[in-house]
């Protein structure tokens, strides 16, 4: 299998695991371990504990849940399900107790790949009837099911911020082609090894490193964890090429000491920041001191990741846009389903061969979800006369105080424009007077003396008073979800 940035990757992952076993180059290695996985090692065994869940009765297209934090475990037990054509569910192990039964539950596995350090968890909230695995070399020959391109990869549940979980279905082509738009915008060779500190069950860890790396041909440095003290370190040590993190990440190391040495910086072609907007002061304050290029990007779960990216070095960046789209169509789409004008507001549409098939048992979001061929992101933004998108807000986050539209990303901007603040986020509060009113939380660096006074002093100086926060709360840290995306909309619930 060639990787061919004129078309979407065809066949299935086994194909393409296959593939890349034939030359037995490195697929990963491991810098807090010092192990190395090739890629023979990697299909081989994967093919073993596939035939081992066939063996076991699994059907094609059966969901098998992992259970599994980044590491060499849940590389091998996600790619072995894939390989047998079963449906790879990965369990969110930042999502909470009810979460993760509910998924277990929802996706109707009746098996599960689970780590050492998810034993517990798992054994106090699975379902009756799911059986836990180890993802070990497991000698139980038989003959795998046959695959094709269309039929079910992936399941992957969506954080649930507003109403329980959905099931996000992707096929072997959906799966592959979310591994592709990445390599196609940002120009991945053989050569190329991402840093891999994203989780693998979120979307932006799984496609755009693991299945980026395998449609582009490369290799992965992946570590458990995000550290903001040994992250440096780590790429230091992976050797890596290229790193995926989200703008909380990319804040904290801007806020820490460390800083990569000479060699590294020389290797490093660019960072990549996706699963929310980052803000203008922290990208042009990180490329300032690190001197690695950032590069803004946009991705779904229902698009499996990436959907907009800026050009890499020299193309044109424009910060503060998650750029254009690679190996699918945009466009701004207006209440009445068709495409807006140019720089007008409305909401972020996507085609592509990797959109989603379906969310599982769930026929009335599935078609909420799309106008004909255009999967709806609930996103809202504008797109420029050279084709750059420009986000506004989410639908479900826009504040409405007074009957006007407010954009959390405003205020966001501006809390993140003050050197001491580490994270943002405005959100809406229920008000008698205007029905919503705004209000933010912000953390703080260690030592700080940043009042609340201050923080709302500064937001009305730039935004007025209409605009501005009534109230700043100043937390330790900001909820998160798995990618470490803040979840704006839980705020209100936990203050």
């Amino acid at each position: 299998m060639i990787f061919d940035p004129a078309s979407p990757p065809v066949g299935t992952v086994r194909d393409w695991l296959d593939a890349r076993a034939e030359g037995d180059g490195i697929a990963i290695v491991f810098p807090e371990t010092g192990e190395t996985l090739g890629w023979r090692s990697l299909r081989n065994e994967a093919r073993q504990i596939a035939e081992f869940l066939t063996a076991l009765g699994v059907a094609k297209g059966e969901s098998v849940a992992i259970v599994q934090p980044n590491g060499r475990e849940g590389v091998i037990a996600t790619y072995a399900t894939l390989y047998g054509g079963f449906r790879a569910t990965m369990i969110n192990l930042a999502a909470g107790p009810a979460a993760i039964s509910y998924a277990l539950d929802h996706s109707g596995a009746r098996f599960a790949f689970v780590h050492a350090s998810q034993a517990d968890t798992f054994s106090k909230v699975a379902p009756d009837g799911v059986t836990a695995l180890k993802a070990e070399n497991i000698q139980t020959p038989a003959i795998l099911h046959d695959i094709n391109s269309d039929d079910h990869a992936l399941l992957m549940y969506t954080s649930g911020t507003t109403g329980k979980p959905k099931g996000v279905v992707h096929s072997h082509a959906s799966l592959l082609a979310g591994g592709w738009t990445t390599a196609v915008a940002h120009a991945l060779t053989p050569q190329d090894r991402g840093f891999c500190v994203l989780p693998i069950y979120h979307i932006n860890g799984l496609c755009v490193t693991v299945i980026g790396a395998l449609v582009s041909g490369g290799s992965l440095a992946m570590v458990s964890r995000f550290s903001a003290s040994k992250f440096w370190d780590q790429v230091e040590a992976g050797e890596a090429t290229w790193f995926s993190v989200v703008p909380t990440i990319i804040s904290h190391l801007l806020h820490g000491s460390s800083n990569p040495d000479g060699k590294t910086r020389a290797r490093l072609r660019f960072g990549r920041s996706a699963s929310s907007a980052l803000a203008i002061e922290t990208q042009s304050a990180f490329e300032g001191r690190f001197e690695v290029p950032i590069i803004e990007t946009m991705g779904l779960t229902e698009t499996a990741a990436q959907i907009l990216s800026n050009p890499l070095p020299p193309g044109v960046r424009k910060i503060g846009s998650p750029g254009v789209g690679y190996g699918n169509s945009v466009q701004i789409m207006t209440p009445q389903l068709t495409e807006a004008a140019r720089d007008t507001e409305g909401e972020i549409a996507v085609r592509g061969p990797n959109v989603m098939r379906e969310y599982l048992h769930n026929p009335q979001a599935t078609a909420g979800t799309f106008a004909g061929d255009w999967l709806r992101t609930g996103d809202l933004g504008r797109m420029d006369a050279d084709g750059y998108v420009f986000v506004t807000g989410r639908l479900k986050e826009l504040i409405i105080k007074g009957g006007e539209n407010i954009a959390p990303r405003e205020i966001d901007e501006v809390l993140y424009g003050l050197n001491d603040v580490v994270e943002a986020a405005a959100f809406a509060r229920p008000c008698p007077q205007y029905g919503e009113r705004v209000e933010a939380a912000v953390a703080l660096i260690d030592g700080s003396t940043l009042s609340e006074a201050e923080l709302i002093s500064r937001c009305i100086e730039r935004l007025g008073a209409f605009k501005s926060p009534e109230k700043v709360h100043i937390l330790n840290e900001l909820p998160k979800g798995p990618s470490g995306k803040i979840q704006r909309l839980k705020l209100a619930e936990l203050l």
